[in-house]
């Protein structure tokens, strides 16, 4: 992903403000609203989603005539002002802002996704979070050769561009819904849609609900979103999660609820990366707000694995809450040990473990006066290569703290993730080979624990909740191909059925 960075600043702008952090698939966002400004509302929402996704962002608006869709490369702040957004008039919109896991960081795979209209059936635009586990065995069945469509969400657009052609018009406008409810089953993997065409907006999970959205009432209108803070900020209220498996229709007649997968598919299984680091903290998941869960995690951190030490300190951000729930818990005191950098842009390009390392300092910089001379608890929401932790510890130890305890509430993450996170191989995980004491002598850390998998699950308090914890355990919930790649529609091979594999 790198490309052909030559300048003596490419490490710079390969630079994640989150390196050595797994990064999502995208966040999306769809509205219902007439006689609201939706383009506005959309851009809202997608601000208040953008941590989902910093590489490109879009938003599709309909009249109830025409689609109009306007997408860039970059933050939503950088592709949408009042220039852009004033002309995108309309009742109905969706919007998208992305990380890429399957397909290039390129402008040809921002999102939404647009199909124009034919004689046989009307234009849409579709938004996609996840990441299909089958799509070299679509694009094979559908006709489709390398190179034509370039990501998982073109592929689905496809799909329902032929399904569409197909089944020919409808009187009654429902040619997108007809042709969901035919493609969809056919789907495999992480998937939460929201699409539109010139009069609906409709909202899709995947029967493992492996990533979140959520339903909202406007006093207009309603609304879909990845996550409950988007429907904060433009005053909706919130009215439920969808269900694994289940599709939303939205219209002039109001909200339907469709089931298009079989009930033996249906098999809930949220991904508890979401409570731990992917979801914001005022997100709310499984009826669970995910602040209170991640400091639920820091005190059965404590339990778990006490120290004797001077001050607790999480890593900035989404370590902090956990060692809020340390400290409280073991009666060290709480203090800040880093200070972060708020204006580092977001690429995830950093094309060398060195230019990594040299993002996390320009990301945090220590608090001398708080670290030296103390024996320092910190707590950080997971490692993956180690480089943060790394780094970290060393910065640490520079700024004169006697002694550094790494405390993290993720357990070790030994797997690949086929379902939306981008981590593609085992040897991109430092946990795949080596034992947590090795971990603990490669970080330079004094002592290192990890919380186990079921304390994780009471700190989250759904009783009955289905979670994905393939990446930790290598039980994968639905049956994966073992030759998966984030390119891999954009390569000429083409996995054959007998290369897939359920582990």
């Amino acid at each position: 992903m790198s490309g052909g960075h030559s300048s003596p600043f490419a490490a710079l702008d390969g630079i994640d403000d989150d390196v050595g952090h797994p990064k999502e698939a995208c966040g999306v966002f769809g509205v219902y609203a007439p006689g609201q400004p939706v383009s506005y509302l959309v851009f809202d929402g997608l601000y208040a989603l953008q941590h989902r996704g910093q590489e490109s962002a879009g938003i599709a608006v309909s009249d109830g005539d025409t689609i109009m869709v306007d997408k860039d490369m970059g933050l939503v702040t950088n592709v949408f002002n009042e220039r852009r957004l004033a002309p995108l008039q309309g009742y109905l919109a969706i919007g998208h802002t992305r990380y890429s896991t399957t397909g290039s960081s390129t402008w040809r795979n921002a999102q939404p996704v647009y199909r124009p209209g034919t004689p046989d059936a009307g234009a849409f635009a579709l938004a996609h979070n996840g990441n299909l586990t089958n799509t070299p065995l679509l694009a094979a069945e559908a006709g489709m050769l390398p190179g034509v469509v370039a990501s998982d969400s073109d592929l689905v657009a496809e799909l329902l561009s032929q399904a569409m052609a197909a089944q020919g018009a409808r009187s009654d406008g429902r040619d997108l819904e007809t042709a969901l409810l035919k493609v969809l089953p056919s789907l495999e993997g992480a998937f939460s849609f929201v699409l539109m065409d010139e009069g609906h907006v409709i909202g899709v999970r995947d029967p493992n609900g492996f990533r979140p959205l959520c339903l909202g009432k406007l006093e207009t209108g309603w609304v879909l979103a990845s996550e409950t803070p988007a429907l904060d900020v433009i005053g909706a209220h919130f009215v439920r999660e969808l269900d694994p498996g289940e599709m939303v229709m939205i219209d002039a007649n109001g909200i339907r609820s469709l089931r298009p997968f079989p009930a033996e598919r249906v098999n809930p299984k949220l991904c508890i990366f979401e409570f731990v680091y992917f979801a914001r903290p005022d997100s709310q998941l499984y009826g669970r707000e995910v602040h209170g869960a991640r400091r639920r995690m820091g005190e059965l951190l404590a339990e778990q694995a006490p120290v004797e030490a001077d001050m607790v300190m999480g890593v900035p951000e989404s370590g902090i809450p956990t060692a809020e729930g340390f400290a409280r818990r073991s009666g060290i005191p709480y203090g800040q040990g880093l200070v972060k950098n708020r204006y580092i842009g977001r690429t995830f390009l950093a094309p060398s473990q060195e230019a990594r390392a040299l993002g996390v300092k320009r990301k945090l910089n220590p608090l001398r006066e708080n670290i030296a001379g103390k024996r320092l608890v910190v707590v950080d929401d997971s490692i993956v290569r180690g480089t943060t932790q790394r780094a970290v510890v060393q910065m640490l130890r520079d700024a004169g703290a006697t002694e550094v305890h790494l405390r993290i509430p993720l357990p070790p993450i030994k797997w690949p993730c086929f379902y939306g996170i981008d981590i593609g191989t085992r040897a991109e995980l430092l946990a795949a080979d080596l034992s947590v004491g090795e971990i603990r002598d490669y970080l330079g850390a004094d002592s290192l624990a990890y919380l186990t998998l079921d304390r994780l699950e009471a700190a989250i308090g759904a009783p009955g909740a289905g979670f994905c914890t393939a990446c930790l355990t290598g039980d994968y919930p639905t049956e994966v191909a073992v030759e998966l790649s984030k390119h891999m529609l954009e390569d000429v091979h083409t996995p054959r059925a007998a290369d897939r594999t359920r582990s």
